[in-house]
């Protein structure tokens, strides 16, 4: 588990095809590796990966066949700038919100807008994720909690503070960029407690609108 609270920016310092994934090496900036050994979690650009080497500055792991086509990893190249934050423990201060690092979707950024000293982003989100989006609700971007401050069908807008720009990788955004997607973990969890016994019912994908409709959660 993440905080969303990224500790350091570091940077991609070699991808290696190894049976069909890879194997990546990063250079983790000021991120300090004292306390991390073998088979820590350290999450990058909000994908928790598995500290397979410690070859000093750095740490290595390896990257997935699923991950590579789940993410925007395969986006990445040699000397990209990545979010780095290392796995919360019992003494961690949760500045942001719970973050499994697990990808729930790949999302574009549609805009990027100044306003004063803060900038605003546009980003548009895969539609089966928009439910699950809400107005001051929270979304990890690259494993960035963030809030959200305006929703319009699939895509949502952030309003980014100088502080948060400087201590992530969210100033190189462009638009067309595509980045990692986490929605909140609460959001799923009542998903799933919502739909009572028929959540053991293995051809039910999800709550729609004529499930709502039918329990009395929608008013017409």
């Amino acid at each position: 588990m993440f905080t969303g609270i990224i500790e350091s920016i570091g940077s991609i310092r070699a991808l290696t095809p190894k049976g069909g994934d890879v194997r990546v090496h990063v250079d983790t900036g000021k991120l300090d590796l004292g306390d991390v050994k073998l088979g820590d979690s350290i999450a990058i650009n909000g994908v928790c990966l598995t500290a397979v080497e410690l070859p000093g500055h750095g740490f290595v792991a390896d990257v997935s066949r699923e991950t590579l086509d789940c993410t925007a990893f395969h986006q990445l190249k040699n000397g990209s700038r990545v979010n780095l934050e290392k796995a919360l423990t019992p003494t961690t201060r949760l500045g942001g919100h719970l973050v499994s690092g697990h990808v729930d979707g790949v999302g574009e950024v549609v805009s990027r807008q100044e306003n004063a000293r803060a900038v605003e982003f546009r980003i548009r989100a895969p539609k089966e994720l928009a439910k699950y989006i809400a107005h001051k609700g929270s979304i990890t971007v690259d494993g960035t909690s963030l809030t959200v401050n305006a929703v319009d069908g699939a895509e949502f807008e952030l309003t980014i503070i100088p502080h948060t720009l400087s201590e992530t990788i969210m100033d190189d955004y462009r638009p067309g960029r595509l980045v990692n997607l986490e929605v909140d973990l609460l959001a799923r969890y009542l998903e799933r407690l919502l739909l009572g016994d028929k959540a053991s019912e293995s051809s039910h994908g999800g709550i729609s609108e004529s499930f709502l409709a039918a329990n009395g959660y929608l008013k017409s």
